[in-house]
This record gives C-alpha cells, sequence and structure tokens, in this order.
C-alpha cells in the first residue's frame, strides 16, 4: 500500500483509540438519522435484545435507549471506548437497560436467535458487509431486524484518485444497489435505505476532529506515527470535501426472513 494511500487500520489501536475518545463521534451519522432508521422498525417490546456491534463509546446507543425500551448490549474492541460508554449509561441512568462490553464482532459472545434487532453504524466494514451479514444472521429471531450504515458509491462511475483511495480502505465499498442484492442474498428482505446527508460527515465528524488534531500534535510533537495519523484524518476529509457526490454511508434497514 503507497504513503499516499494509508488506511485508518494501517495506525496502531492505541493512537486509533486515544485519538478517538476524544470525540462524541467515532464516525459520520446524526442522532436524527439514527431515529429515522429506528423508525423503520415496528413492534419492539419492553423485553426486546438489542446488540450495537461496534458501539464505539455509545453516542448513537444513547439515543436509541432514550426512544425505545428494552435491553442494549454495546459491544466494542476497544475497551477505552467501553469504559466511556458504560460511564456515559450511568450519566443518563441508563445502565440497568445499556451495558457495554469489549469485544471482538468476528466471535460475539450472543446465543443463537437471541436478539429482536442487530444495529451497528459505520462499523460493519471492518468485518466485512457481506460476512457480517451472513455471520450475524443466526443471532437474530425469526423476523428480527438489522440496521446498519455502510459506505457505498453513489454512482457507477468515479474519479480515479477517490476510487484509489477507498478501493485501499476498504475494498469491499459497492453501489448501494450492489449492497442490497447482498443483503438479500444473505437472507433478509429490505425495509428502508436513505443516504445520510452531508452534514454527518463534515460537521458532526470532520469539524471537531479539528481542535483535537492541533491538542494531539501538541501533545505527540515529534512522533512521527501520531503525526502520520493526523495527517491521514486531514487527508480523508478533503477527499470528502471534494468528492462527496460520488460516496458516503447509506442506511439499511432489513428484516430476517
Amino acid at each position: 500500500m503507497s504513503k499516499e494511500n494509508t488506511s485508518i487500520h494501517d495506525f496502531d489501536f492505541q493512537i486509533i483509540c486515544e485519538y478517538f475518545s476524544g470525540l462524541e463521534r467515532q464516525g459520520p451519522g446524526s442522532p436524527e438519522n439514527t431515529l429515522k432508521a429506528l423508525s423503520f422498525i415496528k413492534g419492539l417490546s419492553d423485553h426486546a435484545q438489542i446488540a450495537d456491534i461496534g458501539c464505539g463509546t455509545g453516542s448513537h446507543t444513547r439515543v436509541m435507549a432514550q426512544h425505545i425500551s428494552g435491553q442494549i448490549i454495546g459491544v466494542d474492541l476497544f475497551p477505552e471506548f467501553i469504559a466511556l460508554f458504560n460511564q456515559h449509561a450511568i450519566n443518563l441512568k441508563l445502565e440497568k437497560r445499556v451495558k457495554g462490553i469489549a469485544g471482538n464482532m468476528e466471535s460475539l459472545p450472543f446465543e443463537n436467535e437471541s436478539l429482536d434487532l442487530i444495529w451497528s453504524e459505520g462499523a460493519i466494514y471492518n468485518i466485512g458487509f457481506e460476512r457480517g451479514l451472513i455471520e450475524w444472521k443466526k443471532f437474530l429471531k425469526k423476523d428480527g431486524h438489522i440496521a446498519i450504515s455502510e459506505a457505498c458509491w453513489f454512482t457507477d462511475s468515479r474519479p480515479a484518485e477517490i476510487e484509489a483511495f477507498w478501493l485501499d480502505a476498504y475494498p469491499g465499498i459497492d453501489t448501494i444497489g450492489n449492497k442490497t442484492v447482498q443483503l438479500m442474498k444473505a437472507g433478509f428482505k429490505p425495509i428502508a435505505v436513505f443516504i445520510l446527508p452531508e452534514n454527518c460527515w463534515k460537521e458532526n465528524f470532520y469539524v471537531p476532529q479539528k481542535p483535537l488534531q492541533v491538542q494531539f500534535l501538541s501533545k505527540y510533537a515529534g512522533n512521527t506515527t501520531a503525526e502520520a495519523f493526523v495527517a491521514n484524518e486531514r487527508r480523508e476529509a478533503e477527499l470528502y470535501e471534494k468528492y462527496s457526490y460520488y460516496y458516503g454511508y447509506a442506511f439499511f434497514i432489513a428484516q430476517k426472513i
């Protein structure tokens, strides 16, 4: 992989964790779009069992918990994120219904057919969209739901610069139409698909990073790894500013057949 197309996955986990722990969100999104996705899911009871996979520090999990009943378990690879997740739940007096656990999305700790809803905002790419759908489906009850935001192309062709960047960072990126076909082949009935607006990326994700980047570089002055990581995040934001017409996140809501 060329230095120009370095992915976030090429950096030390501790650098990634410390950096994103300082942000409200660990990826693009908004409370409004979390609730929009949630509005398509009917029939969740007070006893619903919900898993939020790749929950980060829980910004969208808390939005869900304040609008639905049921038990929510957040799973994330980083224990530091989970510590913040659980503290936020305590602060909002949600700890009886909302709990975070450290874990790997490749080996989730759920019983087969035990979940009513699987949620994952901007995280399934870590395992791959198709693989995640196939492997996570067994945890859902009959007629259970899945709601996932995923990086997608919005056009059938796009400039070479942004195509090279994404094919290095996430070769699984594809069009919304092809992702919908993958969803159906995995055994789900699509209920709704919508595109996250640009403010979910710009105002809610990239802009809050700017003051954090200054602090981070000051703390790690002379640390080439930290400097390269910040440079990578800045380049990603610049590419989105330049090419947002061609790609972004789509939210997929579907029901297990």
